[in-house]
């Protein structure tokens, strides 16, 4: 059941194509007002397609979506109205220049005059669009390109924007001030559905994200809690007084067991890919006070969000959250 904290609500949702396996596979989520949402997953996870049914491009096979309160289908021309669009194709003007491009855009979104000439230039700035608003959009690199046509979905006042993949040609500058303004906006009352394959986007700027593999959702949460939850120890890192000596080092093998990777990457420094992180770190602990060892310091390692990423995209798994 909807309520006034939810801007879109998917139950059950499948998409199927011609009778092949299902693109969207049973996926059930809700996005809040006011948050960015993060969808991330591989090639061919379904991501691009569940954003084509959320903007009513496409039909679900089956189950129900409802958007501001009003059900997809029953409301279809209602909800395009409402919301914005970032796809991965790329979109623009030939023949019109940058600040034009920006100007015809607000006008069909029936900005006013007075409205869309505020917007225009805050948005030029904002994107750093200034040195090219009276440069033709042919005339513009693809990255250029795709900053005018994210740019332009900031021109209404639409509260829901869709953004799929849309740092895709950016370079890391324009990457930043794009993740920033949309941070901006969102303090404002805008709600975000994003896209991404980037790892360290999803994690600078999603509230909440979903895992999709497949067509199904196997992790979905708040980032921090991801990594509670699916993440680890990747290595436990420590450093001696003195350079490590052959004896020493068979010493550790003995008490943290055989099977730990372990390597020497300084002399005085070793490097310890856990299975079992605990029982490790207690090895360590014990190796140092039984032989009198000195060091300098122990440093953990937790995984990153892309290394839980690789490790929940990579295997069969079955426990959906």
């Amino acid at each position: 059941m909807d309520n006034k904290e939810d801007c879109i609500v998917v139950e059950n949702l499948h998409k199927n194509y011609g009778g092949k396996a299902n693109a969207i596979n049973g996926v059930t989520f809700r996005v809040r007002y006011g948050e960015i949402f993060g969808f991330i997953g591989p090639n061919g996870a379904g991501k691009t397609t569940l954003i084509h049914i959320l903007t009513t491009l496409i039909r679900p096979s089956s189950g129900v979506v409802t958007i501001f309160g009003k059900d997809i289908i029953k409301s279809r021309q209602d909800i395009r109205k409402r919301i914005g669009i970032v796809l991965q194709k790329p979109s623009f003007e030939p023949n019109l220049t940058v600040e034009k491009s920006l100007d015809l855009y607000g006008a069909l979104c029936h900005v006013n005059k007075t409205t869309r000439r505020e917007r225009i230039n805050e948005i030029l700035k904002q994107f750093d669009l200034q040195d090219i608003r009276h440069t033709k959009n042919e005339e513009l690199s693809i990255g250029q390109r795709r900053r005018v046509q994210i740019a332009r979905e900031f021109i209404h006042n639409k509260k829901l924007l869709f953004l799929d993949e849309p740092t895709v040609g950016l370079d890391p500058n324009a990457r930043r001030i794009l993740l920033d303004y949309i941070k901006k906006k969102v303090k404002e009352g805008l709600t975000v559905f994003f896209t991404t394959h980037i790892m360290e986007e999803a994690e600078y700027l999603c509230d909440r994200i979903a895992i999709i593999k497949k067509g199904t959702i196997f992790a979905l949460d708040t980032v921090s809690e991801i990594k509670s939850r699916y993440g680890g120890t990747e290595s436990i890192e420590v450093t001696f007084k003195d350079d490590v000596l052959p004896d020493m080092l068979d010493q550790f093998k003995l008490e943290i067991g055989s099977s730990q990777r372990i390597l020497v990457s300084k002399p005085n420094v070793i490097k310890i890919y856990p299975v079992d992180s605990k029982d490790v770190l207690n090895g360590i602990i014990d190796t140092i006070y039984k032989n009198g060892i000195q060091i300098e310091n122990i440093a953990i390692s937790s995984s990153s969000l892309e290394e839980i990423f690789i490790n929940i995209t990579r295997k069969d798994r079955t426990d959906i959250v």
